[in-house]
């Protein structure tokens, strides 16, 4: 899943869905001793499906961090097309192109000490080297009126303005760079939403609360490192139907990519392997006849899977769905969560009464679908700690085999109404 900050979920969902979602972690059933060891522990019942799901979260950890427009992205994809084909279905790649921010290694340098951030989306680059000087309160401009930063590196705490707004009272007052401390644990990813003129970094806050505390008694020379370009990526969704069924009732999805450094083990191997679970389930089933799977690239960067096939699908083919159902961080914390479209989670709840529900959400890939009013499902079972961390390495079979049943149950319930 998205999100611009480690310790939150994506940055357009509401906050009412996070506050109803995050949940305490409980303890996982696998333990990982590192990329490519998730280990079983032997307190699990193992079943046949949760065997099956497991490796498939492994082997997709065991490639690494699957990032959009990589060379793990092509192994990653030979991976499911091959597995979807043993199910006994026909595949297809559907190949997307975009524009994509990528940041080659920024950082702050002061006292011979470097400490690693990450470039704002959009920024310039840059490398001035100059007075580091903090700003007050949140970098309004009344609060750069305050210190003098022309010629200099200003230093301010994320908060109460958009990051733009910051950089650009920055340009104003005459800084030649901006640096951005969270105001939250966890490191800061973000956009800048228009284009400004200066390098704009941005630091965690635990790495930048010192930095920001000593600018604020004495300006010190520091350097700011901001290597970062816009180069264009090819994503592949992976698209599994059996022979001859063009038009389906169901769309099952879930985005097999992850962010850069993590490996992915619940966002979303989590959710590959559930998608992978309910296609070898329905795979002798007449319900093949009705549903398409999807393993969706480049959600991490603002759902351009999705976005790309719902832009491309003939017209007839979202209006001929009766449901879009997404699954996305499904493999840790014990109560799963369903949202999307009332009348839908009204199923959900009729099924499996134990499941939170939730209100609609634009936070994972359903949200293209739900654009074009197709009824949506989200799954997701909430916040937890490693989330967007090279700790990404957990994941619990039994979970992965709850939320595969619960999906064959609510996409036979859907299936079986006539409207």
């Amino acid at each position: 899943m998205i999100s611009f900050n480690n310790n939150q979920k994506k940055p357009w969902l509401k906050t009412a869905l996070l506050s109803a979602l995050i949940w305490l972690p409980t303890a996982c059933a696998v333990r990982a001793n590192g990329v490519g060891e998730i280990i079983l522990s032997p307190s699990v019942t193992q079943t046949t499906n949760s065997n099956r799901s497991l490796t498939d979260v492994e082997t997709l950890v065991n490639f690494g961090p699957r990032v959009t427009g990589t060379p793990v992205m092509e192994k990653a994809s030979a991976y499911l097309v091959d597995e979807y084909r043993k199910a006994g279905y026909v595949t297809e790649v559907q190949t997307f192109t975009y524009s994509k921010f990528q940041d080659n290694g920024s950082n702050l340098t002061i006292n011979g000490e470097t400490i690693q951030g990450y470039a704002l989306n959009g920024t310039i680059p840059g490398n001035p080297n100059a007075p580091l000087v903090a700003v007050p309160n949140f970098g309004r401009k009344a609060d750069f009126a305050k210190v003098n930063v022309t010629g200099a590196i200003a230093i301010v705490q994320r908060g109460e303005i958009r990051f733009s707004e910051k950089a650009k009272n920055a340009v104003a007052a005459g800084a030649v760079g901006l640096v951005i401390v969270n105001n939250k644990s966890g490191d800061l990813y973000g956009s800048l939403a228009e284009e400004v003129k200066i390098p704009v970094l941005a630091l965690s806050r635990e790495k930048g609360d010192r930095i920001l505390q000593q600018a604020q008694r004495v300006a010190q020379n520091a350097s700011l490192k901001v290597d970062a370009q816009r180069r264009n990526v090819t994503g592949r969704n992976i698209i599994a139907h059996l022979e001859g069924v063009t038009q389906p009732k169901i769309l099952l999805g879930a985005h097999y990519d992850s962010v850069a450094g993590s490996p992915g083990a619940n966002d979303n191997a989590s959710g590959t392997a559930v998608l992978l679970s309910l296609a070898r389930n329905l795979s002798k089933t007449p319900t093949a006849r009705q549903t398409w799977f999807v393993a969706f690239d480049g959600e991490e960067d603002g759902l351009q899977g999705s976005r790309a096939f719902v832009k491309t699908a003939k017209p007839q083919f979202l209006p001929g769905l009766k449901a879009m159902m997404n699954f996305d961080m499904v493999g840790v914390n014990n109560q799963l969560g369903i949202g999307g479209t009332s009348s839908l989670t009204k199923f959900a709840r009729n099924i499996k009464p134990g499941v939170k529900i939730f209100g609609s959400s634009d936070g994972s890939d359903h949200a293209a679908f739900a654009s074009k009013n197709v009824p949506i499902l989200f799954f997701y079972r909430g916040q937890e700690p490693n989330y967007h961390t090279p700790n990404d390495k957990k994941v619990d079979p039994k979970l992965l085999d709850e939320t595969t049943q619960a999906g064959l149950d609510i996409i036979q319930q859907i299936l079986n109404t006539k409207n």
